[in-house]
């Protein structure tokens, strides 16, 4: 059996350690890379959904203000418990933020966004385009939801494994940009 747990560990011990040796003006200049390499897919969408990193995950403040000022929508997840669905709210960069669930920062809306371009944080990929996430499913049971949104993962070059271990209920990703690439065929 395999041990995603465990390999959560490692992954997010091997992200904090190269998160933790970056300096600041590193950590902006991948963030603005990623960005860069976002912007056609951004181009293309009517409303691109985001996240606020938690700790060491690829922060994606740039991209979302890169959007913005291109006048697409955006939005971030909001959660209210472990089992309840995962839906994203209107939000603009700037815009105040709540906390929610498990501490999560989210737009204080009742609204639903219905984006078109999901920005997903990882926990570890690989170049089959599969993710592991932080573990609770949020994002695979919205991907299922909504299959017809672009889903593209966002993390550290050092986040990359040979092989991700699948469930059956493990939706796979579009593509992925790390600081140093892209990963995957372009819509």
């Amino acid at each position: 059996m395999i041990d995603k747990k465990a390999i959560r560990a490692e992954l997010r011990h091997r992200r904090d350690a190269h998160v933790t040796a970056l300096d600041d003006a590193n950590r902006l200049r991948a963030a603005e890379a990623v960005a860069v390499r976002l912007e056609a897919e951004m181009r293309k969408a009517r409303c691109v959904a985001g996240y606020v990193a938690l700790g060491g995950e690829f922060p994606i403040h740039a991209a979302l203000a890169r959007a913005a000022s291109l006048g697409v929508s955006t939005a971030l997840p909001v959660v209210t418990a472990r089992n309840a669905a995962m839906r994203f709210a209107p939000w603009h960069p700037g815009a105040p933020l709540k906390a929610g669930w498990a501490g999560l920062a989210q737009p204080d809306s009742d609204m639903t966004a219905m984006p078109d371009l999901i920005l997903t944080p990882l926990v570890g990929f690989d170049r089959e385009l599969r993710r592991i996430g932080q573990g609770a499913g949020f994002y695979d049971r919205y991907f299922t939801d909504s299959p017809g949104a672009r889903r593209i993962g966002i993390a550290w070059a050092c986040q990359e494994m040979d092989a991700i271990p699948a469930d059956p209920w493990d939706v796979p990703l579009h593509a992925i940009v790390t600081e140093n690439e892209w990963i995957g065929p372009k819509s």
